[in-house]
């Protein structure tokens, strides 16, 4: 009796959750100049289908639409949509924040529980459409503050996570609880006025450590690092990517280079410490950001030009008061030297490499995920126009839809 109890509310229960999963529409996306994230040229005229949430085909303006509801893109300009490779969104007001900007996929920076895997195992059930979250869960750091109440066998690290059990516990805790990826840091922060961020603080030793035992789960380990020596510890010991490296040394990006680290700058979030509004505030901040940024484009323009991998990422958490956005970074790199097209596949393809995902997302090309934007101009051109999104689909989802224009 108990088994067929058991039985029955496992059935409920199953029903239940699939009347909450959002209507999967099929698509066709006509009068489009397309960009398909992976050539630089435009297809002009251009259908996309999309079926069961994935790009079925690519078509021509003759192709038959029967079947599909129709989106008339009236010339305007589709593309991939964009990828936040280091963002701590947390909600599901800030998911829809990140989607509204053209932002499709993240991957979490560390929360302060495990809020980014609730959210990533929403998008999958196909109850909240998107973006698609790769998760950090807990920050692995020196001092977990209150993060310590994310999980209850964390308590043991109340007096701090150095020694090599106290880094095996909070790696295993965080992919027990659905991390995909390791957020742990080489150097202090730029954003508290009380830290300089080049001090470094887990030796290659310790980071090889938890690079050693995330990779026992096949989970990479991105770094925080704004100074060189933590940096280039942390590539020694065999990272997925720099965060940040504000103070890298030609060395260490030759290194980097050598052994294809990727480089996520997050510059736009330097930016945002030397104005007013936005994540951070304070006089203290505003100096140290104007001190930063002209260091970090220079770091930027030398990994640029030895071939570094270098992928978006804004840094925030999109509540109502962020104004660092994935479209300014792009336009950042283009000021500081990428062509326009090497900026959007940095937000894009190159993005989609680094999260390990290039083979489902940040194109548009038949069976990839049906994530994709809509803007008023050529970002080839001109990359402002990643800033006015006036459509946005994710997983097949239309989340966004600012046209036509006239009534």
């Amino acid at each position: 009796m108990k088994t067929l109890k058991l039985a029955l509310a496992i059935t409920l229960l199953s029903l239940f959750l699939s009347a909450q999963s959002l209507e999967q529409k099929n698509y066709a996306l006509i009068n489009a100049n397309l960009i398909n994230g992976y050539e630089n040229k435009i297809y002009p005229n251009s259908i996309v289908f999309v079926k069961q949430g994935k790009i079925e085909k690519i078509g021509k303006a003759s192709d038959p639409t029967t079947g599909y509801e129709v989106i008339d893109c009236q010339g305007y300009f589709l593309l991939p949509g964009l990828i936040d490779a280091h963002t701590h969104l947390d909600n599901m007001a800030a998911a829809k924040r990140a989607l509204e900007t053209g932002v499709t996929t993240v991957r979490t920076a560390g929360v302060s529980a495990y809020q980014d895997v609730a959210l990533m195992e929403l998008v999958r059930a196909n109850r909240l459409a998107g973006p698609d979250v790769v998760p950090a869960g807990v920050y692995v750091t020196p001092n977990l503050e209150e993060t310590i109440l994310a999980d209850v066998r964390l308590g043991s690290l109340i007096k701090g996570v150095k020694a090599d059990d106290e880094l095996r516990l909070l790696v295993n805790v965080n992919i027990d609880r659905g991390a995909k990826v390791i957020k742990t840091r080489g150097t202090e922060r730029a954003g508290r006025p009380d830290t300089d961020p080049r001090e470094q603080v887990y030796t290659e030793q310790q980071i090889r450590f938890i690079v050693q035992e995330a990779a026992k789960r096949n989970v990479p380990v991105m770094i925080h690092a704004h100074g060189d020596e933590g940096a280039k510890a942390a590539v020694l010991a065999g990272a997925r990517s720099i965060e940040h490296g504000t103070f890298l040394s030609d060395e260490t990006l030759q290194l980097m280079k050598q052994r294809g680290t990727f480089l996520v700058p997050t510059f736009i979030t330097l930016e945002d410490l030397t104005q007013p509004g936005g994540d951070y505030v304070g006089s203290v901040l505003e100096l140290r950001g104007r001190f930063m940024m002209p260091q970090a484009e220079k770091v930027f323009k030398k990994a640029l030009e030895l071939g570094v991998k270098i992928a978006t990422g804004a840094d925030n958490s999109y509540q109502s008061i962020s104004t660092s956005r994935i479209s300014l970074e792009c336009a950042h790199f283009a000021r500081m030297g990428m062509t326009n097209f090497q900026a959007i596949q940095s937000a894009t393809t190159a993005a989609a490499e680094l999260l390990k995902l290039d083979q489902t997302t940040g194109k548009i090309a038949p069976g990839f995920d049906a994530d994709m934007i809509l803007v008023p101009g050529n970002p080839l051109e001109e990359i402002r126009y990643l800033q006015d999104v006036l459509l946005v689909m994710s997983n097949g989802h239309l989340v966004l839809k600012r046209i036509p224009f006239g009534k």
